[in-house]
């Protein structure tokens, strides 16, 4: 028995569960034909193409039949390989890290996420790949992340522009654009607590979208790029944002970093009620074994799981 390369449940044979099969190759089991060496060369010829952003290098594929295939318009998929810029630590960890993340924002917190999976190169290394969720029925979706939103660009804001705001302002946003703010913002609030429990410092104005539903309005996109980046950066910032605008708690005064009355405070101003606010900050430290056990369960080498348990049991810590 071996763990599904998408879910992380057992499977017997396969490298993924009929079920994750079917969310994410359409129930074909994907053949990826390209080697590591050869990424660098499909992401060169793609690059004027697909924005490449971060550490990450990335490009842009087809499902073709079974075989996966680089392609420089109406891609279906992101793939994400070991980065080839140098960070100061588990740098072949990435694309597991990532991989993990989001599956467990998505089966522990029901955190609507872009459907992902690892996969092997011909040569062997994993890879992150994730579907897309802005094409249906062959069309792209209108999808505004909140850089967009709130007219930041680097000419408006400077190089930084991403890291322009704050967790306080993104709320405005959802409340501007989403016609159906209460739901919204309940889901917004839960994924900015669950990028800070579980060590995700590079939460950037960039990693939120709106995205427009079937009916015509803008609802919240599914989650992506949800990553412990303490992992691999232990220097960094706990949060890519501040939560406030221009505005400090007496607990942050005190001690230097978020705990439970500072995501109580930013609720407030969510105008969320506090009994719904208790029931998803409590949510979480219920989930520690589980989320241990997942971790358990992933391909992170040992001492990255080590490391991404050590942050994620700290973070639970603040928020008691």
């Amino acid at each position: 028995m071996k763990e599904c390369l998408s879910c992380l449940k057992k499977v017997e044979k396969d490298n993924y569960c009929n079920s994750c099969l079917k969310k994410m190759f359409n129930g074909k089991n994907p053949i990826l034909n390209i080697s590591k060496k050869e990424f660098s060369h499909v992401q060169y010829e793609q690059v004027d193409r697909f924005s490449i952003s971060g550490v990450q290098d990335k490009i842009s594929l087809k499902l073709d039949r079974k075989k996966l295939i680089p392609t420089n318009e109406d891609g279906e998929y992101i793939l994400k390989p070991i980065p080839g810029i140098s960070v100061p630590l588990f740098q072949n960890d990435i694309p597991a890290n990532e991989h993990l993340t989001m599956q467990i924002a998505k089966q522990l917190f029901n955190i609507q996420t872009a459907e992902n999976a690892l996969i092997r190169f011909s040569d062997g290394e994993l890879a992150y790949i994730t579907k897309r969720f802005d094409r249906k029925d062959g069309s792209k979706l209108r999808q505004e992340d909140f850089c967009q939103l709130s007219g930041k660009t680097s000419e408006t804001s400077g190089k930084n522009f991403k890291y322009d705001g704050s967790y306080q302002e993104t709320g405005g946003i959802v409340k501007r654009f989403c016609v159906a703010y209460r739901i919204e913002i309940e889901k917004l609030f839960t994924l900015i607590l669950f990028n800070y429990l579980i060590g995700n410092g590079d939460a950037h104005l960039k990693n939120f979208s709106l995205i427009e539903s079937v009916s015509g309005d803008f609802v919240l996109s599914p989650a992506y790029d949800l990553i412990n980046t303490t992992v691999h950066f232990p220097n960094e910032s706990r949060m890519a944002l501040d939560l406030f605008i221009d505005y400090e708690t007496e607990s942050f005064k005190e001690n230097g970093f978020y705990k439970k009355t500072d995501f109580m405070r930013l609720a407030e101003f969510f105008k969320i009620k506090p009994e719904r606010v208790m029931r998803m900050i409590d949510n979480f430290p219920i989930k520690k074994e589980k989320i241990e056990n997942m971790v358990k369960s992933s391909l992170l080498s040992k001492d990255a799981k080590s490391r991404y348990l050590e942050i994620v049991k700290d973070r639970l810590k603040a928020i008691k």
